[in-house]
């Protein structure tokens, strides 16, 4: 509890903002689920013939793991952020919605049907003044488990760039900061239980059955109005904060917006760009962080939807190019390629290094290593298929991760585990696999204690990281570009060890850390 107040103290207005964030992802999801999942379920009540392939059709949307159907309308948007996490939201609120609305006119007597025909109403007027009144609230409960779903479902948005309280708990889990996970789970549960109780009021006061003696449209708006009233007290202040945070950049200036991937070294260097920018330029900086993997962050790139992030030479060749380094290419020739490519086909340029090279690494036990003389790789050879080996889900799908490790060493693990950044390390340390691929930057490396086995038949390319950037960005901000070029060479291999250390041992949060570098450093101008 102690670590939710402490982060909560440091962190209120940001946590008012994902909150905001957090309640318009729900609220728009919620609302297109109603007005797509009534007209619905309402077709499914006057047509039998075509329920059950209705029926079925919303229920298998509930079958698609979240972060499966966020990746996919990923993939169907060409975007990252809001629009494809809404539609995965409403999607998934379909269902109890379209249910509800037919188990509502399914419960309505038939006699009232009847009645209601006999009057002289026609079948629409019997629906909208008759069946659906008296089927409200059977709906308003299918809209109540949806709207819950959503806020649940809401935090995995996170992850594609939809902001919302997800990105405290993505952050906490890169940094292993128990705070800043609970900073995102508890507002998100409070926020259940307040979404939950405001609709069920409104379900309650809307039901006339229950209410026969106060049915006047006066007394019936005041039930609601007293039912929503927590919802309305957390949006007001949450809308607020968030016109006076977001209303425009200060001094006149404009507006960059930065993001990285979801490890702690990318936050490091992602507030770092973020304090030399705002420190020795008049823009604003819009900090994306932790918004997933390099696929997602280069798109991102590319579409325009943010200016800057940090990449590493490595990657940007395997991963984006699809090439592979020649036998004799350094870290200057594998720059100079990806310098060319990205210009020609991104219109995107890489800025001067940040000075170190964070390549990949095998690690192990060191008492293991020691007791089975392990040293290089290649060591591993005669022993892998009995043993286990971790990384994270990227590296087990690129050409310079794990499928071109096993082509280039001849050999393959017998046990592979898919390990979150966050406990990469933790793993290999606690006996939990036998062996993990890690970053050589990553401070945990010297936490655990880490026995690091040499690359010796040179697999691994140069990643050496630096700033990517839209080149329309540099021209429309002429000082971004100088202030990025001041971090050049400004983070060798110890000190971005350094950093990531402090970061992942809890030593201040990553801003507090970046800070205090950049004052040493004097990165900040005059």
């Amino acid at each position: 509890m102690s670590a939710l107040v402490e982060a909560f103290a440091t962190r209120a207005p940001e946590v008012w903002l994902r909150t905001l964030e957090h309640l318009m992802l729900t609220g728009i999801s919620t609302v297109a689920a109603v007005l797509v999942g009534v007209p619905v379920g309402v077709l499914a009540f006057f047509r039998p013939r075509l329920r059950s392939a209705l029926l079925s059709g919303v229920g298998i949307l509930q079958t698609v793991p979240s972060l499966a159907m966020l990746a996919l309308l990923l993939v169907a948007f060409g975007r990252i952020g809001v629009a494809p996490a809404l539609a995965a939201l409403t999607l998934y609120a379909l269902l109890p919605v379209v249910r509800n609305t037919l188990v509502g006119l399914e419960g309505v007597d038939d006699d009232v049907g009847a009645a209601a025909r006999g009057l002289g109403m026609t079948p629409s007027q019997e629906l909208l003044r008759v069946r659906l009144p008296l089927a409200l609230p059977v709906l308003a409960a299918g809209v109540r488990t949806a709207a819950v779903i959503g806020v649940g479902i809401a935090t995995l948005s996170a992850f594609i760039g939809a902001g919302g309280l997800g990105q405290f708990i993505n952050r906490g889990l890169a940094l292993s900061d128990t705070g800043l996970i609970l900073l995102g789970a508890v507002p998100a549960g409070i926020l259940a239980l307040i979404v939950d109780g405001s609709i069920a009021g409104v379900e309650w006061a809307a039901d006339a059955r229950r209410h026969r003696d106060a049915r006047t449209a006066g007394r019936r708006l005041l039930r609601m109005a007293v039912a929503t009233a927590p919802l309305v007290l957390l949006v007001v202040p949450s809308v607020l904060l968030a016109l006076g945070s977001r209303g425009g950049p200060t001094s006149g200036g404009g507006r960059v917006t930065i993001c990285t991937k979801n490890f702690t070294e990318q936050l490091v260097l992602g507030e770092l760009m973020a304090q030399v920018i705002e420190a020795r330029t008049d823009l604003s900086v819009d900090r994306r962080f932790n918004m997933g993997g390099t696929v997602i962050c280069h798109r991102a790139l590319v579409a325009g939807e943010v200016d800057v992030y940090p990449e590493y030479t490595g990657t940007a060749l395997t991963a984006i190019l699809g090439m592979e380094p020649g036998p004799d290419d350094g870290p200057d020739q594998v720059m100079q390629e990806v310098r060319t490519r990205y210009a020609r086909d991104f219109d995107v340029r890489w800025l001067e290094p940040f000075g170190f090279d964070n390549t990949y690494v095998l690690l192990a036990d060191p008492d293991v290593a020691d007791s089975l003389d392990w040293s290089r790789a290649s060591d591993l050879a005669d022993a892998a298929s009995g043993l286990s080996v971790g990384f994270t889900s990227e590296f087990a799908e690129r050409a310079d991760g794990y499928p071109g490790f096993v082509e280039h060493y001849g050999f393959s693990f017998g046990a592979e585990r898919d390990l979150d950044p966050g406990i990469l390390y933790q793993a290999v340390a606690g006996g939990e696999v036998d062996v993990v691929f890690g970053f050589a930057t990553d401070g945990r490396i010297d936490s655990y204690g880490l026995e690091v086995l040499a690359d010796d038949r040179a697999f691994f390319p140069p990643y050496e990281a630096a700033p990517l950037a839209r080149m329309d960005a540099l021209e429309a901000n002429p000082g971004l570009g100088p202030a990025l070029s001041a971090l050049a060479g400004e983070l060798p291999d110890s000190t971005m060890r350094r950093l990531n250390r402090e970061a992942d041992e809890g030593t201040g949060n990553v801003a507090e850390i970046v800070r205090r570098f950049v004052e040493e450093r004097g990165l900040g101008g005059s």
